[in-house]
């Protein structure tokens, strides 16, 4: 049995502030879009690049970052994370055109993607030795991920109101610089021998952000044009020959066999079809609140405040405690339930609406269920793993969720484009587009809550906190 860590409640301050500042960069950039599409040339359609260019690399690099935090050692990985985002935040910032933006967040993408699954590594590290602690820490950690989409909304609102927007990018400088000074509090892990599966990285990658591209192109040249179906095709194509990767390749990113681990399946699905509902409503929601509400940066920035502010309260002192009587199946499932009730309510918004009727309830609801979800979601997608595995299970969590949210803001942009979201100045036109997404997000929260409630394996070890025994692998089947 390894040393318990007398730093441990130190060393999760540190990781805790990284999940704040990866989260945050998510959505600092929310309220800024406006005067980024305009300083920069954004198109209504290309402005969501700024915020996929970096969950796809961030996705799709995700696996690779676990897979490299088990070999060379999540300390040392969780370091080099850190230093690339620090530079593609300097990139983002510098930005005079559209590309160079896309392309800092693609750089802030790979550091995201190298910080995240190192960090819950040497969590996992640092408290598998008791159960409680570790759902206290996961608690505690997860609760940053709100705590840093409070904190982004806001700081966003004022930085671009009252010096400019570019300031969102500047801010990760000395956090970052101050985060690599503190990284002496977390465990050095040593580096063992093994291989990393680049061509496996690069296929999965490449498959998502084609697949993305597709579908961001397909209103303008058409869903059955030769480009789209070209594109659709080539994406399935590296997405299966990434599978066929893995199972070819000695050491492959991705073992197959992980998926033998309890809950993994379902819990990673759910964990899709969130991100698939939330980012697209937060999107959306920023756009209606400028370009509909007449809102300034700050004020959009302080409407989104009670939301997220709700989300940090239930998951830190709510949600852990109903986990613990009920389990994280019903959690799940009902919290995307809630999730699409909140969303069919704000797709009710009016051109000429107001923030206490059309806005405030609504999202209200929504950050309920995004409460409710999230953490069980986590817990019980990592429960089973075994600890060697526990990287590549947090790098494959993560990926999913944000793949979702990739492809799931890329597809419902199409939808709100298509009924009139692109129609700037148009306020009745605009609103109708922005409330079909808001329709499409709500059906893909339903489907995954009903998806959840029927399919994904309940565990009485779940709901008393303590991590589920990777023993119940039976075999070659896979349970869900």
């Amino acid at each position: 049995m390894s040393t318990v860590n007398p730093r441990r409640w130190w060393a999760l301050v540190v990781l805790a502030a990284a999940q704040f500042m990866v989260i945050m960069d998510t959505s600092i950039i929310g309220v800024a879009l406006p005067e980024m599409q305009k300083e920069l040339g954004f198109s209504q359609g290309e402005l969501q690049w700024v915020f996929n260019a970096y969950v796809i690399v961030f996705g799709g690099l995700l696996l690779l970052g676990g897979r490299l935090s088990d070999l060379i050692g999540a300390r040392k990985i969780f370091v080099s994370g850190w230093a690339i985002m620090i530079a593609g935040s300097i990139l983002a910032a510098a930005a005079q055109t559209a590309w160079v933006e896309i392309a800092g967040r693609a750089v802030q993408g790979v550091g995201g993607a190298l910080i995240a699954p190192s960090a819950m590594t040497l969590l996992m590290m640092l408290f598998m030795h008791d159960p409680k602690e570790l759902g206290k820490a996961m608690a505690l950690y997860g609760a940053a991920a709100p705590a840093g989409g409070t904190a982004g909304v806001f700081l966003g609102g004022v930085f671009t109101e009252w010096a400019a927007w570019q300031w969102c990018f500047i801010i990760y400088v000395p956090i970052g610089i101050a985060t690599l000074a503190a990284t002496k509090l977390l465990p050095n892990v040593e580096s063992r021998r093994g291989s990393v599966d680049v061509l496996g990285a690069v296929a999965v990658t490449a498959g998502l952000a084609l697949g993305v591209f597709a579908v961001v192109r397909a209103p303008e040249v058409g869903w059955g044009s030769t480009a789209t179906v070209l594109e659709l095709a080539g994406a399935a194509a590296l997405i299966i020959l990434f599978f066929v990767i893995q199972k070819a390749v000695r050491e492959p990113l991705m073992p197959l066999s992980v998926w033998r681990v309890p809950r993994l399946g379902s819990a990673n699905l759910a964990m899709t079809l969130l991100g698939a509902a939330w980012i697209p409503m937060w999107y959306f929601l920023n756009l209606y609140l400028q370009q509909v509400l007449g809102y300034g940066a700050f004020a959009s920035g302080a409407a989104l405040l009670p939301m997220t502010g709700l989300l940090m309260i239930f998951m830190t002192a709510i949600t852990a405690k109903l986990m613990a009587k009920v389990g994280a199946k019903p959690l799940i499932g009902v919290g995307l339930l809630v999730l699409a009730a909140g969303l069919v309510w704000l797709a009710a918004v009016e051109p000429t609406g107001s923030f206490v009727v059309d806005v405030l309830p609504a999202s209200l609801v929504a950050a309920l269920g995004m409460s409710l979800a999230y953490i069980p979601a986590m817990i019980a997608a990592m429960s089973g793993a075994p600890q060697e595995q526990a990287g590549l299970a947090s790098g494959i969590v993560n990926t999913t969720y944000n793949v979702g949210s990739a492809l799931g803001l890329a597809a419902l942009t199409a939808v709100a484009m298509s009924q009139g979201a692109a129609e700037l100045g148009n306020l009745p036109k605009l609103t109708e587009g922005f409330s079909s997404a808001f329709i499409g997000a709500a059906i893909i929260a339903a489907v995954g809550g009903v998806i959840t409630l029927l399919l994904m394996k309940s565990d009485k070890a779940l709901a008393a906190g303590a991590p589920a025994p990777a023993a119940e692998q039976q075999g070659d089947k896979v349970t869900v």
